[in-house]
C-alpha cells in the first residue's frame, strides 16, 4: 500500500510513501503525515492511497528503488475531506500555485505546529460523599461552596472563594471533591456579554431573497441598499441550513467588522458560532479550528481564509461585502476567496450567497449572463431612510468645508453622532524642504516617508521601516519643512480645534495594531462614549450605529488619481463613497452625508452621490469592453522583481517578447510597477489578458519552464490580479 504526499515545502510535486501494514488500516486521504524526507522528518497530507481497496488517483511510477515508509500518522481525523482536497487541487491548478502552499493557506499555522496542543486546567468537581468526621468548619463551608457552584476550574474557584489550590486539594484527599484535568476552550468572546436574539419579521422583499436562497441552484447575489437587512437574510437562511444539520460559513471582508458580526451570529446561535481570523491568538486559534473539524461549531464566521474551514455538511456560504478586495489574497497562493466561495459550493452541493449594496463588476456580469441569480432590497428595513447627499467642491488646502463643520456642529448639539472618512492614515503623506525641495524618502521603496506626529516618526507604509522625525534638511540644513497631505492624525488634531469638547475616536491601522482595538473602538462608539468616528476605509462598511445621522467624505477623489496605473480605481471610489454614505440614517433619524471632492464634475463622484450603480455600472462595463478589460476577459499579472535593477528589467522585457509570439494571449510590454521599488526589490511587471484563464496558465507555465529566471530574480503569476501598484 502506497501513499502520496504533499510535502510542508513548496516543491510543487508529490511524494510517493509505504505504508508500514501497522498503519494500514488507520492511513485515510486527507491525514497530517510524519514522513522521512532527506536528513530529516518532514510533515505532509495524505493526497491519495493506492494499493487499498478504495483507489484515489492515479498509481505511482514503478521502479526498482525501495520506497521509504510513512513514519507516523500525526492525527488520525482527516485535516481535509475529499471535496476540501479537490477545491485545494482546483484552486493550485487555477492560480498555477504549488499545492502545498494551497494547503498550508488553508489550515492555520497555529494548527500546524508541532507543540500545538489544547489548554489543559484544573477542574474541581464536589463528590457529593458524606462529610467525615475529621472535617473542618472552613473545609464544610468550601464543600458547601463547590456543591453550590456546581464545580468550577480551580483558578476561578480559589479567586471566588478566596482560598488556596493546596486547600482544595485537602478536600480532595478527604473524598468530598474530586480535582481532574480538563481541556478548556480558548474563546475569543470569552468575558463579552452576548444577549440573545431572536429572528426579525421580513418585509416582503426580504421574504423573496430568502426564498431564492432557499432555492439553491445557482449562487445568488443579494443586492441590497446599505442597512436593508441583508444581514436577517443570512441569519435565517442559516437558521434553515443548521435545522436540516447542515453548517455554513460566514466571510466578512475585513478584522474590523469581524468582532460585531461574531456577535449578531452569536446571538442568533451561541456556542455553535466559532470565529476565524488573523487577530486571535494562536491558542483560540487551535481550539477554534478543532471545534469547527469536530462538529462542535456548525457557524464559522470570518474573513478570506474562512473559506476552507473543514465545515462538516456544509450547506451554505455567505460573502458579505462580496465586492471588497480584500478578499484577494496578495502572497502565493493569489486566489480570491469569493471565487473559491463560489467553487466550493458547487464541489459540495452548497448554497452561496453573495451580498453587497455596490456589487463587483464581475459579479454583476455573472447575472447578466445568467450564471447568478438576482434578489435585491431597494428599500432600507425598519424606520430607516435613505440619507440625503450633498457635494462640496474644495479649494485651497482646507481639511474641513464650511458645510460640513457646520453640520457636525449640529450634530454635536443634538447629541447625534458623526462619522468622517479619510482613506490615508498618518499625519501628513510626505515631508519637503521649503528651501531646496527635498523630499524624505524611504531608502528600500520608492515613496516618499509618511510622517506620525503621533510619536514624531517617519514611517514607510510599505516596507514598515521609519526614522526619527525631522528637525531640519539633510541636503541644505534649513529647517523649514513643509508637511504635504493630510492623514487621519492631522484630520483629528484639526477637528479637535474646531471642536474642544467633541469626544473624538480615530481608527486607523495605527489606532487599532493591540489585540481586540477594533471591537473596543467601535464598542465605545456605539456606547455612546464619543460624538466622532475619523477613520479609514475600514468604518466605510458593515457597520451599524442607531445613532449616526452625518456622514463626511474626505478628499474622495484621491484614489481616483491611480486611475492611470489601476482600472479598477473608479470601481473602487464609487464602492467606498456609496459605503460609507450607508452608514447614515439607518434608524429613526434622517441621515445626511457630505462629500468633499476637489472636483465635483467628475461622473464616477456624482453617481455615487446619487446612490445609482446601475448606471455606473453600465457606464463603466462599455469602458472595459472597448478596452478588452475585466470582467470581459481573464485577468492576470507576472510580477519580476530583483536587488539588481538592470537585471529584473532585462528578464521582464524578455519574458514579454516571448510571450507575444503565442497567439491566444494578449500581452503588454514590460514595464516598471507603478511603486518601482519596495522593501528593497526592484519590481517590475506584464499583464496577460485571454478569453480563457486556461490559456493564461498555460503560457506561464510555458515560459516558466522554457526560461527559468535566475538566482536572484522572483517571478510569479497572479491571476485575477487586483493590485496593480
Amino acid at each position: 500500500m502506497r501513499v502520496k504526499v504533499a510535502i510542508d515545502l513548496a516543491l510543487d510535486r508529490l511524494f510517493d510513501y509505504e505504508v508500514p501494514v501497522a498503519l494500514q488500516k488507520k492511513l485515510a486521504v486527507g491525514q497530517l503525515l510524519s514522513v522521512p524526507f532527506g536528513h530529516r522528518e518532514a510533515r505532509g497530507f495524505a493526497m491519495a492511497v493506492t494499493g487499498a481497496e478504495v483507489s484515489v488517483g492515479p498509481p505511482p511510477p514503478h521502479g526498482d528503488f525501495k520506497l521509504k515508509p510513512v513514519a507516523a500518522i500525526v492525527d488520525e481525523t482527516p485535516f481535509f475531506s475529499l471535496p476540501l482536497l479537490e477545491l485545494v487541487k482546483r484552486v493550485a491548478g487555477y492560480t498555477s500555485a504549488p499545492v502545498e502552499s494551497v494547503l498550508k493557506a488553508a489550515v492555520p499555522a497555529a494548527v500546524l505546529k508541532k507543540n500545538a496542543r489544547p489548554r489543559e486546567l484544573m477542574f474541581i468537581e464536589p463528590a457529593l460523599a458524606a462529610l467525615p468526621v475529621s472535617v473542618t468548619k472552613r473545609q464544610q463551608w468550601l464543600y458547601d461552596q463547590i456543591v453550590r457552584l456546581g464545580g468550577g476550574w480551580m483558578s476561578e474557584l480559589c479567586r471566588e472563594l478566596r482560598t488556596t489550590p493546596a486547600t482544595i486539594r485537602e478536600l480532595g484527599l478527604k473524598g468530598l471533591v474530586t480535582v481532574a484535568v480538563r481541556a478548556r476552550r480558548r474563546d475569543p468572546l470569552g468575558g463579552r456579554k452576548v444577549l440573545p436574539s431572536k429572528p426579525l419579521g421580513l418585509n416582503d422583499e426580504q421574504r423573496a431573497a430568502l426564498t431564492a436562497v432557499e432555492t439553491g441552484g445557482k449562487p445568488v447575489l443579494l443586492f441590497g441598499v446599505t442597512g436593508s437587512g441583508k444581514t436577517e437574510v443570512y441569519l435565517q437562511a442559516i437558521a434553515g441550513e443548521l435545522a436540516a444539520d447542515r453548517g455554513a460559513i460566514v466571510m466578512v471582508p475585513e478584522i474590523s467588522l469581524t468582532p460585531q458580526t461574531v456577535q449578531r451570529f452569536a446571538a442568533r446561535f451561541g456556542d455553535r458560532v466559532a470565529v476565524l481570523h488573523s487577530a486571535l491568538s494562536d491558542g483560540e486559534r487551535y481550539d477554534e479550528w478543532h471545534r469547527i473539524r469536530s462538529g462542535a461549531a456548525r457557524v464559522v464566521v470570518g474573513p478570506r481564509s474562512a473559506v476552507w474551514a473543514p465545515v462538516k455538511n456544509l450547506g451554505l456560504i455567505v460573502v458579505d461585502e462580496e465586492h471588497e478586495s480584500s478578499y484577494k489574497q496578495e502572497d502565493t497562493p493569489r486566489y480570491h476567496a469569493r471565487d473559491v466561495a463560489v467553487l466550493r459550493g458547487a464541489i459540495e452541493g452548497a448554497k452561496v450567497v453573495l451580498g453587497s449594496a455596490t456589487p463587483s463588476l464581475e459579479s454583476w456580469m455573472n447575472v447578466k449572463k445568467g450564471k447568478y441569480a438576482l434578489a435585491e432590497l431597494k428599500r432600507r428595513a425598519g424606520a430607516g431612510t435613505m440619507p440625503a447627499v450633498s457635494l462640496v467642491e474644495m479649494t485651497g488646502g482646507s481639511i474641513y468645508s464650511r458645510e460640513l463643520l457646520e453640520a457636525v456642529r449640529i450634530r454635536l448639539d443634538r447629541g447625534e453622532q458623526t462619522i468622517l472618512l479619510l482613506n490615508r492614515r498618518g499625519y501628513a503623506r510626505s515631508v519637503e524642504c521649503e528651501g531646496c525641495g527635498y523630499v524624505f524618502e524611504c531608502p528600500e521603496c520608492s515613496l516618499p516617508y509618511t510622517y506620525h506626529r503621533a510619536d514624531s516618526c517617519l514611517r514607510c507604509h510599505v516596507c514598515g521601516g521609519w526614522a526619527s522625525g525631522p528637525s531640519c534638511c539633510p541636503k541644505c540644513r534649513r529647517r523649514v519643512l513643509d508637511f504635504i497631505g493630510v492623514g487621519t492624525q492631522r484630520a483629528e488634531a484639526a477637528l479637535a480645534k474646531c471642536f474642544p469638547r467633541a469626544r473624538i475616536l480615530r481608527m486607523d491601522a495605527d489606532s487599532t495594531s493591540r489585540k481586540n482595538s477594533h471591537d473596543d473602538i467601535l464598542s465605545a462608539f456605539r456606547s455612546g462614549e464619543a460624538d466622532i468616528l475619523l477613520g479609514t476605509q475600514m468604518i466605510a462598511k458593515g457597520l451599524d450605529f442607531p445613532n449616526v445621522t452625518l456622514v463626511g467624505v474626505l478628499n474622495a477623489d484621491s484614489s481616483l488619481r491611480m486611475a492611470g496605473s489601476d482600472f479598477r480605481a473608479a470601481e473602487r471610489t464609487f464602492q467606498l463613497i456609496s459605503q460609507v454614505a450607508g452608514r447614515a440614517g439607518r434608524a429613526a433619524l434622517p441621515g445626511e452625508v457630505i462629500v468633499q471632492s476637489r472636483d465635483v464634475s467628475v461622473a464616477v463622484i456624482r453617481l455615487a452621490a446619487r446612490g445609482d450603480y446601475g448606471a455606473f455600472a453600465a457606464e463603466e462595463l462599455k469602458a472595459r469592453e472597448e478596452c478588452f478589460l475585466p470582467p470581459h476577459c481573464h485577468f492576470a499579472v507576472i510580477g519580476m522583481k530583483s536587488k539588481n535593477a538592470a537585471a529584473v528589467g532585462e528578464w521582464a522585457e524578455m519574458y514579454a517578447a516571448s510571450l507575444r509570439q503565442l497567439g491566444d494571449v494578449k500581452v503588454s510590454g514590460a514595464m516598471p510597477c507603478a511603486l518601482e521599488k519596495a522593501d528593497g526589490w526592484y519590481r517590475w511587471q506584464i499583464t496577460l489578458r485571454s478569453e480563457r484563464a486556461s490559456a493564461i496558465c498555460r503560457a506561464w507555465r510555458w515560459i516558466s519552464s522554457v526560461r527559468p529566471v535566475p538566482k536572484g530574480v522572483r517571478a510569479s503569476l497572479d491571476m485575477d490580479a487586483f493590485n496593480l501598484v
